[in-house]
């Protein structure tokens, strides 16, 4: 190949050749004006850049619209700085923090000084931003040397870029400008703002600066764009029906769990109902577990800190952990994770390749400090469940076990009716802090996108998302109202065998170094739970729900009927709960309805004669007379197969 051009490599594989001066968006006019005009970015060999940037070699690329995850980043960050640029005219003392994009939409921590920001001023930014966006403001790169950034913010008296500047040392500086406002930032950015055609500045809170609970408190505004004012629309149904399966609200309707001041922020506490919930989940996976070959352990809640030394999670993830405590002159920690338990249980005792491969699991709780204004409800918590396995093996059963990993976590999703979307997460060899051997690493996520091939899965690619100690396969997970959420995990590590002197004794005698894969398909019991919870907006499968039916008796006079039926239903393992107050039937039926109850049961005079039952499904109404054991059979099937609810 020539000097003078490169070779890129498009997803789909095909290979062309281009001038080595092109420009993202020279690729994209060269495949169509209308890819050209709807290219946000490019990826290239996994670093999305700049339209207007020259391609830097050869290598694979990929132009990102607004449909691609890389594509909506962008987007959104360029949105945050026209954010920024709004405020700057609206308030012209205000000092800028940081303003990133995030998973859904951006923020920007801002320095209002002596101005008070609330809710009801977020539109006239908006009415701001959509002016801006307007002029077709081009988003410009400049690299500047240090000490022209700090000389930049020091006139105009931003202490806090100031800050950021003073940290990034010997790397290079850039500045974006768009209109009249200019910004440290790395990028990517799109070409200019006229594609932002709607915004919605969504909330108001405070952040500290870099987290620092000593220093100022700043107001991070956070927001959503679009290119298409119908998008935008729909997004803001999505929020408001959103709004109605809010896990908090539902969770404490339905009695699934509390948060109490006097137990502490962020530290759940289950409820009956939602630990009946809990308790089925777990019977569920653990069923499972067992039908695979797992063990499973317990581990305690605290452990001597130089078993987390000895992994590298201290102090690798020291700020988001609780502080040591001293124990007999030892430093003893909440567990922060269960992995370093496992791998001393399997190293307490001498293995043979002929015991391999061993998978230990556990519902084993962690601690973890998060900021407090960090936490909601139960998806984001202080303490919290994994459903934690890892799994001890040979190099030569490696791709099988990541088969049949693979394949229990696509079968947890599927029972739920939950699309999923797959990730290959890799390293990024820019990136100093990743642990283990170079060499490992490149067999391991080779070994994962192997076994991803040979099952025929459709992945994306994603470098600089791995653990710090190895490739992972994350499992993203779409609910009923369209939002994305990151669940299951299965990651391959080959650094923490070394770190633990984990071995096995091969077929020639000799000691050899066990692969390990730690795989969590729920991810966190609470998380999981908020999310059900809203993805069914309450209304649970049967085989799920805490209370599965209830018994309605007409009048007192048929409440030993009621009880004889529930008896009945009970003995079958069915939860069922009986109503047996002085209040007419129709009162009765819309509690049960607002309880989310899957079925209602209504008796009196015709159905105790006829030992049956008259049955209303929850949503459904009324769907027929049954005689009881008819009935019977039909839920305990229901429950067997794990149904999911009715449309």
């Amino acid at each position: 190949m020539s000097e003078e051009q490169l070779t890129l490599t498009f997803p789909d594989g095909t290979q062309k050749t281009f001038p080595a001066s092109a420009t993202g968006y020279d690729v994209a006019s060269a495949i169509s004006a209308g890819l050209a005009r709807n290219a946000l970015s490019v990826t290239v060999n996994g670093a999305i850049q700049d339209l207007d940037l020259p391609i830097p070699g050869s290598g694979s690329i990929t132009i990102n619209t607004w449909e691609s995850e890389d594509g909506q980043q962008t987007f959104w960050h360029s949105s945050a700085h026209l954010l920024a640029e709004a405020v700057q005219e609206l308030y012209p003392d205000a000092k800028f923090g940081i303003g990133p994009p995030i998973e859904n939409g951006f923020y920007y921590d801002i320095d209002f000084g002596n101005h008070s920001i609330g809710q009801d001023d977020l539109a006239g930014i908006e009415a701001k931003m959509i002016e801006l966006a307007r002029k077709k403001s081009v988003f410009t790169k400049k690299t500047v040397s240090s000490e022209e950034a700090l000389s930049h913010y020091e006139k105009i008296g931003n202490e806090y870029k100031v800050d950021l500047i003073r940290d990034l040392k010997d790397q290079q500086i850039t500045f974006y400008e768009q209109g009249n406002f200019t910004d440290l930032c790395r990028g990517p950015h799109i070409r200019d703002t006229s594609v932002i055609k709607a915004v919605k500045l969504t909330k108001i809170a405070g952040a500290y600066w870099r987290g620092d609970v000593n220093s100022k408190q700043l107001t991070r505004i956070y927001g959503i764009s679009f290119p298409k004012q119908k998008l935008l629309d729909e997004y803001l149904v999505q929020m408001e029906e959103a709004l109605k399966r809010d896990h908090k609200k539902l969770g404490k309707e339905l009695g699934i769990y509390m948060m109490d001041a006097m137990i502490g922020p962020g530290l759940p506490v289950w409820l009956p109902n939602g630990t009946v919930l809990r308790r089925t989940l777990e019977a569920f996976l653990r069923e499972e577990q067992t039908r695979r070959g797992y063990q499973e352990v317990i581990t305690p809640h605290i452990a001597n800190l130089e078993l987390y030394k000895t992994s590298g999670h201290y102090p690798y993830y020291k700020d988001s952990q609780y502080n040591p405590m001293d124990v007999d002159g030892d430093e003893y920690m909440l567990k922060p994770m269960n992995c370093p338990h496992h791998h001393r249980i399997y190293s307490n005792e001498l293995r043979s390749y002929r015991d391999l491969p061993v998978r230990l699991a556990e519902f084993g709780t962690v601690y973890r400090y998060e900021q407090s204004g960090e936490l909601n409800g139960m998806s984001r918590v202080r303490g919290f469940t994994q459903d934690d396995a890892h799994i001890y093996c040979t190099h030569d059963q490696l791709k099988d076990e990541i088969k049949n990993v693979v394949e229990l976590t696509q079968f947890v999703f599927n029972t739920f009716g939950m699309p999923v979307d797959i990730r290959l997460s890799f390293r990024d060899d820019n990136n100093d802090k990743y642990g283990g051997d170079q060499a490992y690493w490149d067999r391991a996520q080779q070994e994962i996108r192997e076994a991803a091939d040979e099952m025929g899965l459709t992945y994306t690619i994603v470098e600089g998302e791995a653990s710090f100690y190895g490739p992972k396969i994350d499992f993203i997970i779409r609910d009923a109202i369209g939002r994305k959420w990151q669940l299951g995990t299965v990651q391959v590590d080959y650094v923490m065998p070394e770190r633990f002197e984990l071995t096995y004794v091969g077929s020639d005698n000799q000691k050899h170094r066990p692969v390990i894969i730690h795989r969590a398909p729920f991810g966190s019991m609470e998380r999981f739970v908020s999310i059900l919870i809203e993805h069914f907006a309450g209304n649970f499968p049967l085989w799920l729900s805490p209370v599965q039916m209830k018994v309605l008796s007409v009048s007192d006079e048929f409440n030993a009927y009621a009880e004889a039926c529930a008896k009945t239903l009970k003995e079958h393992g069915i939860r069922v709960e009986t109503d047996s107050r002085s209040e007419k039937i129709g009162a009765k039926i819309r509690d049960a309805e607002t309880g989310k109850i899957p079925y209602m049961l209504i008796v009196g005079s015709r159905e105790e004669k006829e030992e049956s039952v008259s049955v209303r499904r929850h949503k459904k109404g009324d769907i027929g007379t049954f005689p009881l054991s008819d009935f019977v059979q039909k839920v305990v099937n229901e429950v067997k197969n794990r149904a999911l609810p009715p449309d």
